[in-house]
């Protein structure tokens, strides 16, 4: 699997992956010099099939340059002579899975009615380390992780929320962990000053922390975000807060403890009308913290 070094820790927990191969392209411009570097050293793997999942040329010239002989994509960017087995289709198929995956069938097979579940596996050594290396800020149990981030308008349940949720979860017992990457040490401060000594900042650089805090909570409480979808392939009960997306395209396949979405009465916020429907328009801000409080230690329980 080619990944970036973001992504990387993820490799190490993902059962079946021979090898991982990071490679930090960069956006916006075609130094082909590393380009050249990567198809260097795909060519040394010989691969017979690249799977390549986005629709841009750049994502093909690599797996051409390598002379890897099957180059199977959906067709885009005019990219015609870098890949051999052109699929359509991908517009008809709305949920990402369902186009990333369909790759890996024969052309024109029919989609599967379920697909396998997602599933990273660390080590119960893995966790027990990283668990003793926090120190005071392990806690006791229960544990619930926060994670306030997520990429996009209106997808973010706002950190005063979050602090409201984690100072009622502290004042039961519980010990709080907030995840997510450097951009949410602000949500991560705000949420402690609200909160109480229970709440420690666990965010930060590496991915493999978060991994392994979200297989050590009982609880994990996240937005739309890359964190829930791996909270729920390490099979831990996630309580999922969605708003301008929906999660009949979006959830993890994974079961999650509980999908909670804005209420769809009254006025809209963005177009004024009753009840509108329309699901761009939804705020996670409307959600009510009692709404997620209440499902947080009904879980528990």
């Amino acid at each position: 699997m080619l990944t970036t070094t973001l992504c990387a820790p993820l490799l190490d927990y993902m059962p079946g992956l021979r090898r991982g191969i990071v490679c930090n392209l960069p956006r916006g411009r075609l130094p082909f010099g590393a380009y050249r570097a990567l198809a260097d050293r795909l060519r040394q793997e010989d691969y017979g099939t690249a799977l390549i999942m986005l629709r841009t040329w750049k994502s093909a010239l690599a797996p051409f340059l390598a002379g890897i002989p099957e180059r199977v994509g959906f067709i885009g960017e005019g990219r015609f002579f870098l890949i051999n087995d052109l699929r359509w289709g991908e517009r008809r198929l709305p949920r990402m899975i369902d186009r990333c995956a369909s790759l890996a069938l024969p052309k024109r097979a029919p989609l599967p009615v379920e697909w396998p579940l997602p599933r990273l596996a660390p080590t119960a050594e893995d966790v027990a380390a990283w668990r003793a290396s926090l120190g005071p800020a392990a806690g006791e149990s229960p544990v619930i992780a926060l994670a306030p981030g997520a990429v996009g308008p209106g997808k973010s349940w706002p950190a005063a929320s979050y602090a409201e949720l984690a100072r009622e979860l502290a004042k039961d017992g519980a010990t709080v962990w907030i995840l997510g990457g450097p951009q949410e040490k602000s949500p991560a401060a705000q949420i402690i000053a609200h909160a109480g000594d229970r709440v420690h900042d666990l965010t930060g650089h590496d991915l493999r922390n978060a991994i392994l805090a979200l297989k050590s909570a009982d609880l994990a409480v996240t937005n739309d975000s890359g964190l829930m979808h791996i909270a729920a392939a390490l099979g831990t009960p996630t309580v999922g807060i969605f708003g301008p997306t929906d999660p009949r395209l979006w959830a993890p396949l994974n079961p999650l403890a509980a999908i909670v979405e804005p209420p769809g009465d009254g006025p809209c916020k963005v177009c004024g009308k009753w009840a509108c429907g329309n699901i761009r328009h939804r705020r996670t801000s409307d959600i009510p913290v009692g709404s997620v409080l209440e499902i947080a230690r009904r879980q528990l329980r």
